[in-house]
């Protein structure tokens, strides 16, 4: 089957069932007639916006893990930390096992998933696949559950709302940056990434 036959199909990724592939209008979503799975959404943005959209949102995380998140401060005296003051702390308290995770899912998954994506859009502006396309789009897939910026910012506000009754609690660049990260996350969990394999041509790895 040449490239423009398969492009010209889609296949559910749940039950297999193949369906020939139409152009889809502003709020449309496609769905499997057989298990109701989300087949593909209509694409709003386009690989340049998501290009600056990636790189806006590496700038604000870089932001957020250089800035402090909270000062605390008891008697007169206050402290602020960063989120990397904070799992350095939780590590030396004998919690490695949680300042691993949030080392991971605050730091490196995100920070992993935003080079990649910057990566593959960099290369399809062009309308080509980037090297290891494939395999980095497969990890891209199995990444995504595992940023958790969002969780953070929301258990971060409620921890502040709670030390209040203990500290004089300060909220810090760091957490509005963060809120911002979260923003960013959000408008991006509405793009449909699998579009990409139909956007660019050439190159697989």
């Amino acid at each position: 089957m040449d490239t423009g036959a398969a492009d010209a199909l889609l296949i559910c990724e749940h039950c297999d069932t193949v369906y020939r592939r139409r152009i889809l209008v502003r709020g449309e979503v496609a769905r499997c007639a057989r298990c109701a799975a989300e087949l593909e959404r209509h694409q709003s943005l386009s690989v340049n916006a998501m290009l600056a959209l990636v790189l806006t949102a590496m700038i604000v995380f870089v932001q957020a893990n250089m800035w402090p998140i909270v000062t605390l401060g008891l008697n007169g005296q206050f402290s602020a930390t960063t989120l990397w003051g904070m799992i350095i702390t939780m590590w030396q308290q004998q919690a490695q096992v949680v300042s691993v995770l949030a080392a991971f899912t605050l730091f490196f998954f995100p920070m992993t998933k935003m080079l990649v994506l910057g990566w593959l859009l960099w290369f399809a502006r062009r309308g080509r696949r980037a090297p290891g396309f494939v395999r980095l789009m497969v990890g891209l897939h199995h990444l995504g559950p595992w940023t958790m910026s969002e969780v953070f910012v929301l258990g971060a506000l409620v921890a502040i709302v709670k030390a209040h009754n203990y500290f004089d609690v300060v909220a810090d660049p760091g957490i509005y940056a963060y809120a911002a990260l979260t923003v960013l996350i959000t408008i991006f969990a509405g793009v449909d990434l699998r579009q990409l394999w139909v956007l660019t041509r050439d190159g697989q790895a």
